[in-house]
């Protein structure tokens, strides 16, 4: 299998840690350069970095903000402009804030959420997406060549207690990619989304119970959990020339829930 992505320009937003990292890294075994983003983060983004280049890729950080246009903007405008386009991007970067149930943490009704927190959540989850896009899109057009994927979220399938406003967003998402994968399609763009279960990052890891992560990988058809590479595998394959002709679809890496 070939995926030619050696010396082509990835853009993977959000790679400071967890499957963004994965992703970055994957990418960088494949010789690719890596423009690696992060909010707060910059010593994961630098450790990231380092992991880049041990696995023979080139990497770039960039400081991207989901809640700031101007900043999208520019941190898209500076990889275009050291290494004269982009080949492969991926929306990975994410905000949770207090959007998600965690444990002891009661969610409020639905009909109490504050519109600031439902705002937050399309504002950081969709818009911060389409702005993306339309900063990257200008430098993918007319090469021919190109991939995009989303990172999607089991919940818009599953439906959880106090999800409503991120499965709305990442349903959201789909729906966009459907769009445009009619759109940039002609112009070989292909564009998908990897749709991660539960996934053993490094923050999974350190705040969830291990009898619980247990329970949970008995209720899967694979009996086990996904890790950050097994997504990462994914994403590189859709973002890859190994990926002839997979467009608008979802993948997902649940391990058959």
């Amino acid at each position: 299998m070939k995926t030619d992505l050696r010396d082509k320009v990835v853009l993977v937003t959000g790679a400071s840690s967890g499957i963004g990292r994965a992703t970055a890294r994957a990418f960088g075994a494949e010789g690719a350069r890596v423009a690696i983003t992060y909010y707060s983060n910059l010593a994961g983004a630098e450790e990231t970095a380092a992991q880049v280049t041990a696995e023979g890729g080139t990497p770039m950080i960039v400081r991207y903000d989901l809640n700031e246009e101007r900043v999208i903007r520019e941190a898209v405008d500076h990889v275009v402009t050291a290494w004269g386009g982009i080949d492969v991007l991926v929306n990975n970067a994410v905000v949770w804030g207090d959007a998600i149930p965690r444990p002891g943490r009661p969610m409020p009704a639905f009909e109490d959420v504050p519109v600031k927190q439902w705002q937050e959540v399309l504002r950081t989850s969709v818009d911060a997406v389409y702005h993306t896009l339309q900063a990257a899109l200008p430098a993918m057009r007319g090469r021919e060549w190109g991939r995009v994927v989303m990172l999607g979220a089991g919940l818009a399938d599953a439906g959880m207690v106090g999800g409503g406003a991120y499965g709305a967003a990442k349903s959201g998402l789909y729906g966009l990619l459907r769009s445009l994968a009619w759109d940039l399609g002609p112009e070989n763009i292909l564009v998908n989304m990897v749709v991660p279960g539960q996934t053993l990052t490094e923050n999974v890891l350190r705040n969830a119970p291990a009898p619980m992560l247990e329970a949970k990988a008995k209720t899967l058809a694979s009996q086990h959990l996904s890790t950050p590479e097994d997504v990462a595998n994914a994403i590189v394959f859709l973002g890859s020339a190994a990926n002839g002709n997979i467009n608008g679809q979802a993948v997902r890496v649940t391990g058959g829930s």
